[in-house]
């Protein structure tokens, strides 16, 4: 069986126990999407005391629903919001919380609020990352985990690598609901790694079993990719000779 699909066999089994175990919340259907979950609030109130959180400045976080909550924590704390556009078709954008007005933040962090709170920062601007925060359909108990499978988030990783912008070192959190959590996922050269698996009932410290993507993998990157995600073509032009493959 290929990796990918062993992976999209993983979505399908989350996905189809998340609805008959009556977990998943809207929007639905789950099927294709990081899924929403009963809990999500708990998950993103157990993430926000965590030392990392609490240390970090600037947070990216993933636009889709279930880290709703997660993106409104770090506004209310009073961290900078770093959020991609969804399926990269614009540039990542930037909410700074001082700019937001008292009472709206949960208004603020949904994908329209970002777009009217928040504005769209250029790849030369974008600041330091601290901690990154993303969505998963399921995750491993030695940190590998699935999307959905566009491979939006390994991108999103790997520009921020590129750009210096997160390390080896910048922690990587996901919540998700404790069904999710599973034993094994087969990872693959441009798969980030997380270091601690947030639920509405515990926090799963990971130790990584390997390093992190150095950047983006451009020998996986296709003509259609650079179309539909202009920051890619931009980061890409500043690289040198055909698809340059970053060693694993």
């Amino acid at each position: 069986m290929s990796v990918s699909t062993e992976k999209e066999k993983i979505r399908q089994r989350i996905w189809k126990v998340m609805e008959e175990r009556g977990v998943a919340a809207f929007p639905k259907p789950i099927f294709g999407r990081i899924p929403n979950f009963d809990g999500a609030e708990r998950a993103a109130e157990r993430l926000v005391n965590l030392q990392e959180f609490k240390n970090a400045h600037t947070v990216k976080v993933n636009p889709d629903s279930p880290q709703i909550p997660v993106r409104e924590e770090v506004l209310s704390q009073g961290k900078l919001l770093i959020m991609p556009s969804p399926r990269l078709e614009r540039e990542f954008l930037v909410v700074d919380p001082t700019t937001v007005p008292k009472g709206v933040f949960r208004r603020a962090a949904t994908i329209r609020g970002v777009f009217k709170f928040g504005r769209s920062i250029d790849i030369d601007d974008l600041p330091r990352v601290d901690l990154v925060v993303c969505g998963s359909v399921a995750v491993s108990r030695n940190g590998s985990r699935v999307g959905k499978g566009g491979g939006y988030s390994e991108i999103e990783y790997g520009i921020l690598r590129e750009l210096g912008l997160i390390s080896e070192e910048t922690p990587v959190f996901t919540t998700v609901h404790d069904l999710q959590i599973v034993d094994r996922i087969p990872r693959e050269e441009h798969d980030f790694l997380v270091d601690a698996v947030v639920t509405p009932t515990r926090v799963v410290r990971i130790k990584r079993g390997g390093m992190q993507p150095t950047g983006i993998y451009w020998a996986k990157v296709t003509p259609s990719m650079l179309e539909n995600m202009p920051i890619l073509a931009s980061l890409r032009k500043r690289t040198r000779g055909e698809y340059p493959q970053h060693s694993s």
